[in-house]
């Protein structure tokens, strides 16, 4: 927002910042968090997840527009109380209680991204956000993305130990990839003899914490002009990584400086 508002070509924009699962808009989890996050089962990652909506609106300079989208009843009068205590920009705040999906897609192809820029948080409920979703956004050329990837609590959950996970878990995960390759990158053939001497011709799980995080960024980099390499990844109580904090731009233009001032910001 500093580039926007100092750099004379680029005040000409209207900015927009969306959080698409934006919760409560405060950090406070509770009961009712845990209910509706069956992934999540720590508290670790629950507080992570908080926060985002009131950060946003308390960041100077403000942002032309800001939308919250949670398709929570509840929630979504939750973020209508926080709308009330920034009266200054209240106008130019807008709930939204819809599927983050669908509505984003929606909204991408209905802008007009020649006079609009946009940021998009994508802080997931689980494996909620489809790929469909991201690839939409990236062909605007005119938003930059950071997103939480559920790297431990979500997706490495999902991978079973022996052969690649089926039915309604391998469609999860189909939909959050855009693709099924992601058999052939996590998993290889067990080259086990049995005790009858024939090869088992099972397969056994080889993705570990890095090759996912890797595997996931390159799947960016199909679809965007420029992702940052290195991600951050948020560790809970026990060291495990959770999440990965991810960037990725798709302007042409202001793709390699908005990943360069993320990279710096992720700390690599």
């Amino acid at each position: 927002m500093t580039i926007f508002k100092n750099n004379p070509k680029a005040s000409f924009y209207n900015t927009i910042y969306v959080d698409a699962f934006a919760g409560t808009g405060y950090r406070n989890p509770d009961k009712s968090d845990k209910e509706s996050l069956p992934l999540f089962n720590d508290n670790d990652a629950i507080s992570i997840q908080k926060g985002s909506a009131q950060i946003a609106l308390e960041s100077v300079p403000h942002f032309n527009e800001y939308i919250f989208i949670e398709q929570s009843q509840e929630y979504a009068a939750e973020l209508e109380k926080l709308r009330l205590n920034y009266r200054q920009i209240y106008d130019n705040i807008k709930i939204v209680q819809k599927d983050a999906n669908s509505y984003l897609q929606s909204w991408c192809k209905s802008n007009d991204w020649s006079f609009n820029r946009a940021v998009v948080f994508l802080d997931p409920y689980g494996m909620s956000v489809d790929w469909k979703t991201i690839e939409i956004i990236a062909q605007t050329r005119a938003i930059d993305l950071w997103l939480l990837f559920p790297l431990g609590q979500a997706v490495n959950r999902l991978l079973t130990k022996n052969n690649p996970p089926k039915g309604a878990w391998a469609d999860r995960l189909n939909r959050f990839f855009g693709t099924d390759d992601w058999k052939e990158a996590f998993y290889r053939k067990n080259k086990q003899i049995s005790l009858f001497e024939k090869i088992d011709q099972s397969l056994v799980k080889e993705a570990d914490f890095d090759s996912i995080g890797k595997y996931f960024i390159n799947r960016l980099k199909t679809i965007f002009i420029k992702v940052a390499e290195h991600p951050l990844a948020l560790r809970n109580s026990k060291n495990v990584p959770i999440f990965l904090l991810c960037f990725a731009a798709s302007n042409p233009k202001g793709a390699p400086t908005a990943v360069k001032i993320a990279q710096h910001i992720l700390g690599k």
